[in-house]
């Protein structure tokens, strides 16, 4: 292989890495309206005891004005947003693994029907607590 051949090579995989780095920060750092498809789904933790549902949901630097919880015939759904903090727009970054931008997690519930009866955040968790009434 001539050394020009080699520089050609170099150069063409340079580019590709180049556009896969643009793809990814498109899809994970675009700025999305309120009615955008959500990026990502929160861990949820569900137990029950006697007559009530305790859910966990994993929303680490979330607050509660950032989430809503609606309570339907098909289950639970917990949405919002977590924002991305403004020290990343300029901060060279080495590793990114807590997903940022809109999340949404529909949770099944176990039969009955209930009705949300406390709502809070603790350690980084959603705490949801469901009372079932007949």
């Amino acid at each position: 292989m001539r050394p020009r051949d080699r520089s050609f090579w170099m150069w063409a995989e340079a580019l590709e890495l180049l556009q896969g780095a643009e793809q990814v920060q498109r899809r994970f750092f675009s700025l999305e309206s309120v009615h955008s498809v959500p990026c990502w789904e929160p861990a949820v933790d569900l137990y029950e005891s006697g007559e009530e549902l305790r859910l966990l949901v994993a929303l680490p630097g979330v607050s509660s004005r950032q989430c809503e919880v609606v309570l339907d015939d098909a289950g639970l759904v917990v949405r919002g947003q977590r924002p991305m903090p403004s020290v990343l727009h300029r901060a060279a970054i080495h590793r990114l693994e807590i997903p940022y931008g809109r999340f949404e997690r529909r949770i099944p519930l176990p039969p009955g029907n209930y009705r949300l009866h406390e709502q809070f955040l603790e350690d980084g968790c959603l705490v949801l607590v469901l009372r079932r009434f007949q």
